[in-house]
């Protein structure tokens, strides 16, 4: 498994060019049962990909991977916990993954929640959560990234309060995949280009 690791920059550079691969031809990942079958000895996935449980999104497709190749996460609205931290935390200290991206969505019901202020007994944390790190803004597309931004900023806390040498080396990212067209953008690219 140790000498299938690539940092974190390698794996955020196949995620991006999965994903234009995905849009621009269709091209798939394997999986198929046989590639599940080929690894029932262990897995050795190149990154987590933290998102939301919306049934649109199915991070495998959207970057082009294949069956062990993402460790997939999945909370509404992309929040981070206790449980995600726990599965961060055995990806990166026992499957040697460097690369965390939290990838939110447009559309999302977890952040549309948030902004209109919505309660019930079991989302009530989630809305809170999302509220809080939405920060005021009304804007959808603009309170999803800063959610992303958030998540990412835990996730990177979280590690580095572990002490681990090798979570020093881990890229936490995020990105926004667009429901419309099947695009990602990855925030700190849409930064860099301003």
């Amino acid at each position: 498994m140790m000498d299938s690791i690539i940092s974190g920059a390698e794996a955020l550079n196949k995620l991006k060019a999965g994903n234009r691969a995905w849009r621009e031809t269709g091209a798939e990942g394997d999986l198929s049962p046989a590639s599940v079958m080929r690894l029932t000895g262990g897995q050795t996935p190149y990154a987590v990909v933290l998102t939301c449980s919306d049934s649109r999104v199915v991070p495998e497709a959207v970057f082009g991977a294949g069956t062990g190749e993402l460790f997939v996460i999945r909370t509404a609205g992309n929040t981070v916990g206790r449980e995600t931290m726990g599965s961060i935390e055995y990806a990166v200290d026992h499957l040697g993954v460097r690369l965390v991206l939290i990838l939110g969505h447009t559309g999302c019901g977890a952040v549309g929640a948030a902004l209109a202020d919505e309660t019930g007994e079991h989302i009530e944390h989630i809305v809170a959560k999302i509220a809080k790190a939405a920060g005021g803004e009304t804007d959808p597309y603009k309170a999803c990234c800063l959610n992303v931004e958030h998540a990412a900023a835990e996730v990177r806390q979280a590690l580095d309060a572990m002490g681990t040498a090798c979570f020093d080396e881990v890229v936490v990212a995020g990105a926004v995949f667009h429901l419309e067209d099947g695009k990602v953008t990855f925030l700190q690219d849409a930064e860099n280009s301003l």
